[in-house]
Order: structure tokens, then C-alpha cells, then sequence
């Protein structure tokens, strides 16, 4: 099964006019270190491509340039369905699941076709590394040697990550959030030592230019401000988008807490990571791999929730972004029966977190005194979700 699944997943990719097309601003990025030219002043590709991430990635980025690219996409390519399959081993382990080979195998073979993990393999992105950081890291016992500083590292290399040290810090983990904290500062500090000027750029000008990563308001982008946007008919949403945005933020992180403070720390992790999807500026659709634990933990072990798991498949499956008219600027005039087949994932998102918040305010009930603190229902949480440089009208390959 996994291998007729990837068989069919090489022939697509190389069916592609432009496999791995991202890959090429990693190399891009990786060869302006070693050249010592403009980090942020490039752009690769007729789509015009430029970095976008913190320099320490670009660091990370050197060994990628050396290959030849047909042996870089085939290294990049095995590497991310390797890194499928750890993401999948952490998912069960995070939803409490203990199986034979044959289920992670299977999950892998499957995960493969939803529509995020798709477009990660299929453009050659980082979203299954991130992950597979934070993860393991959330993943590993409190208190553990060093726990945090795989987030710390991720926030280094894509800046979304950090919500995960907040998340540490207000669940009282302080000594594994401040861990985070500093690695993240190590990334920045390294990045300084190592390319000062494109630092002093990203920090003081690059890493506010939310429109120098794509155009919000496409169907590639699966934030809350895209859907907003799209809504609203309007390419500039301002606070229609901003004060949603940090109501949606309090009530995530909140409901994270809640979930790991009542002993649910695998919603928690979820939630965390759906906020950090809804509120970012650009989140494109291969950012949401965390549909991988999202459905681990609905098909958990009590059961539960078996026909929510196969729902949320199909949802991360359809693509129905893809299917609305999303030429030229056809997307900021979709009619409103099209507006959730244009915004599927962040719609779970809410509607998951709206769900999450009744069942907490109606289940949550005074306790006896001694007991322990107050247990969030198994259904509580909020969902999940992870960057291209561009697609599509965004500056990116043709979408499908």
C-alpha cells in the first residue's frame, strides 16, 4: 500500500513542469550565503520567488545548495516522506496510541493524499520538519532534559512556532518555555554572527512585510485574515481581520491551557497550533500537516469519535479550495454559497474552538473539596493545522 501510494506520488511529481519548486529558494538562499550576496534582495524562478525566512534557515539552507537539484529534489523528496512517517509515529504517540507497524505504516500511505501533506512534498517545503520539532519536543515528559529547545529552533527557522514557548509559559511549564525563549535567541544570535547585515534587514524591515509572502486574500491562504478577506470582498480587510484575530488568539491559547490544565494535553497541543494557523497574516494550505495529529487524536484509542475522524479526512482531502474560480482575482468575488468551499480549514478551525469553548463552560462544574482540578471532555479542543514563498497569482507555480 505505501508503496503503490508513493509510486503514484513520484509519478505526479515528476509530471509537474516545476517539481519542488520551493526548493529553489532554499538553494537560492543557501548559495547567498556562501556568496555572500543579498539574502533578501533576490528572487528565483519566473514566479519571482524572494526568502522569506529568518537568516539562521538560510544557514540551514547551505547544505541544500551544494548537490546538483535533480539529487537535491530526490533527497528532499525521500526525506519529507521519511519525515510523514515520523510525524505520523509522533501522532499516535501524542494520541496515546500503541500499535503494531502495520497502522503508522497505513497512516503513512494515506497521509500522503491529504491535501496539506500533498502540497508539502509535491513544492518541497519545511511544514513536516517544523512539525516533527515541536512535536517531538511537546511530546517528550515535563520536565525532560532540555524540553523546549526543539521549539525554540523551529520558531528560529519559521517564526509561527513560537506560539508553542507561550503555550509552555502559560501551562505553568515555565523552565521548558523559557528553554524555547533561548533557543530561539540562539538562532537569532547566530544568525547575527553569521550574516549581520541580512539580519539587521529581517528584523528591523523584512519579517513586517506580510505582503512580500503572497497576496491574503487567494484561496492558498487559509488564515483567518484570507478568509475574512474573501468575505469581505476586499483585499485589505484591516480590522475586520485584526480584531477577530485576537479574540480568536485569546480564546485559543485559553483554551489551550484549559485542556492541559484538565489533563488533555493532546487537545492543548492542538489547540495551540490551530490559533497559530487562524491569526498568522499568510497561512497557506500546506501549512495545516497538523491535520496528521488532529486525526490521530479523533481516531484515538477510547474510539469515540471514529465518524468525526473520517469527516475531517475528507475535508483535508477534497481540496475544494482548489475547486472554486480562483483565477487572476476571481477569488474576492465568490458568491456567498462558495465562501466555505473557498475557507474549509479555517472553519474547522473555529467551529472545533467554538465546540471546545461550550463543552468547557457546560461541563466544567464546581468540584468537591480535595479534588483535583476539573477535567476537559474527551471532545473538547481546538483543531490543527504549518510556508511556501509564493503560489500561484501569489508569485507561485500554477495551482491545482
Amino acid at each position: 500500500m505505501l508503496a503503490v501510494s508513493l509510486a503514484v506520488l513520484a509519478a505526479l511529481c515528476a509530471a509537474q513542469p516545476n517539481p519542488l519548486v520551493d526548493l529553489l529558494v532554499y538553494r537560492a538562499e543557501g548559495r547567498a550565503v556562501v556568496e555572500g550576496s543579498d539574502l533578501y534582495g533576490f528572487t528565483v524562478t519566473e514566479w519571482r520567488l524572494p526568502a522569506t525566512y529568518p537568516p539562521f534557515a538560510a544557514l540551514l539552507f547551505v547544505p541544500v545548495a551544494v548537490p546538483p537539484l535533480p539529487v537535491a529534489q530526490a533527497l528532499f523528496a525521500v526525506g519529507n516522506v521519511a519525515l510523514l512517517a515520523l510525524l505520523v509515529h509522533l501522532s499516535l504517540r501524542l494520541a496515546g496510541r500503541r500499535t503494531n507497524p502495520v497502522v503508522p505504516v497505513a497512516a503513512t500511505a494515506l497521509g500522503v493524499w491529504l491535501e496539506p501533506v500533498f502540497q508539502t512534498l509535491l513544492f518541497g517545503q519545511i511544514n513536516l520538519a517544523l512539525a516533527c520539532l515541536v512535536l517531538w519536543d511537546l511530546t517528550r515528559p515535563d520536565g525532560a532534559r532540555g524540553k523546549g529547545l526543539a521549539i525554540g529552533v523551529a520558531a528560529g527557522i519559521k517564526l509561527t512556532p513560537a506560539i508553542f514557548a507561550v503555550h509552555l509559559l502559560l501551562t505553568g511549564r515555565i523552565r521548558a518555555g523559557l528553554t524555547a525563549l533561548a533557543g530561539f535567541a540562539g538562532t537569532v544570535a547566530l544568525g547575527a554572527a553569521a550574516l549581520p547585515g541580512a539580519s539587521a534587514d529581517f528584523w528591523t524591515r523584512r519579517m513586517f512585510e506580510t505582503g512580500r509572502v503572497g497576496k491574503a486574500w487567494i484561496v492558498d491562504n487559509q488564515s483567518l485574515q484570507g478568509l475574512v478577506a474573501r468575505v469581505l470582498h476586499t483585499p485589505e480587510p484591516g480590522l475586520w481581520w485584526a480584531v477577530p484575530a485576537a479574540a480568536a488568539g485569546l480564546l485559543g491559547l485559553w483554551l489551550a491551557r484549559r485542556a492541559h490544565l484538565s489533563g488533555r494535553e493532546a487537545w492543548g497541543v492542538l489547540a495551540a497550533a490551530g490559533t497559530a494557523l487562524l491569526v498568522s497574516p499568510i497561512s497557506w494550505s500546506h501549512h495545516w500537516v497538523w491535520c496528521v495529529p488532529l486525526l490521530a487524536v479523533l481516531a484515538g484509542p477510547r474510539g469515540r469519535w471514529p465518524l468525526c475522524a473520517y469527516a475531517v479526512a475528507a475535508l483535508f482531502t477534497a481540496r475544494s479550495h482548489w475547486l472554486v474560480p480562483h483565477s487572476g482575482d476571481l477569488d474576492l468575488h465568490l458568491p456567498w454559497w462558495q465562501q466555505p468551499l473557498a475557507s474549509p480549514y479555517p472553519l474547522l478551525a473555529l467551529g472545533l474552538g467554538a465546540y471546545a469553548a461550550w463543552r468547557l463552560r457546560r461541563d466544567v462544574r464546581p468540584e468537591p473539596p480535595g479534588a483535583g482540578g476539573p477535567r476537559l471532555p474527551p471532545s473538547a479542543g481546538a483543531p490543527a493545522g504549518g510556508d511556501r514563498a509564493g503560489a500561484g497569482r501569489n508569485g507561485g507555480p500554477p495551482r491545482g
